[in-house]
């Protein structure tokens, strides 16, 4: 044990004549240990749970590249290293876990929805509409382009790919479809960011179930 240090300092005081002792005790500081203990992470609650196939979804994979091929379509997706795809008897599909770190335990989850969405889209198919709020704003298909009309000074003209279906009702509602859920999220998000939706009055292209929040517009002057 670490024995403290005892030093004195004796000023003398000019009025009195006298010498006033001061002591000082110094110790060291407390020695601080640390410990390296293995964290083991959680299984994804997502992750962990079974795909079913349908019968009229094809599936192939090869070491860690997956086909599918249903009757809407055909998707492909690589998986890293962390995961693996296990295809039981039953038409059951496993996503799994081969070494136990963080970003495995994110890729668990992720890889498994995106094998999910692949699975429903190629045999289901999904679909995302928008509305169009605002005097003059209209949306017309014309061929493999749609035309949006948002109150700039000339039309948009966006390219349809080749697999989403795009259809407009009422001028002012859009619907896209189609079986790969990226694709028609970022073609949706891309019509949107044309016009977004302001919070005073509402007017743009907002998602059909969007809820936006309106703010109060300035008030008048006060006589």
């Amino acid at each position: 044990m670490a024995s403290s240090v005892v030093t004195s300092f004796q000023p003398r005081s000019s009025f009195l004549g006298e010498r006033n002792v001061f002591k000082v005790s110094t110790k060291p500081f407390a020695q601080v240990s640390f410990s390296s203990k293995t964290i083991e992470c959680k299984e994804s609650r997502i992750g962990k749970q079974p795909i079913a196939v349908p019968s009229n979804v094809t599936i192939a994979l090869e070491g860690q590249d997956l086909k599918v091929k249903g009757p809407l379509g055909e998707l492909a997706l690589t998986y890293p290293r962390e995961v693996e795809l296990i295809k039981e008897d039953a038409g059951v599909l496993r996503v799994k876990k081969t070494v136990e770190t963080r970003r495995a335990n994110q890729m668990h989850g992720l890889f498994r929805t995106l094998t999910d969405n692949m699975v429903v889209g190629v045999s289901k198919g999904f679909e995302k509409k928008l509305i169009l709020v605002g005097v003059g704003y209209r949306a017309t298909v014309e061929g493999k382009e749609l035309v949006l009309n948002l109150g700039f000074s000339h039309p948009v003209k966006m390219q349809i790919p080749e697999s989403l279906k795009v259809k407009v009702e009422e001028n002012t509602r859009i619907t896209v479809s189609g079986y790969d859920k990226s694709e028609i999220g970022q073609f949706a998000a891309t019509v949107r960011k044309w016009r977004p939706p302001e919070p005073y009055k509402g007017k743009g292209v907002k998602y059909s179930d969007e809820i936006v929040r309106r703010k109060e517009g300035k008030a008048g002057k006060k006589k």
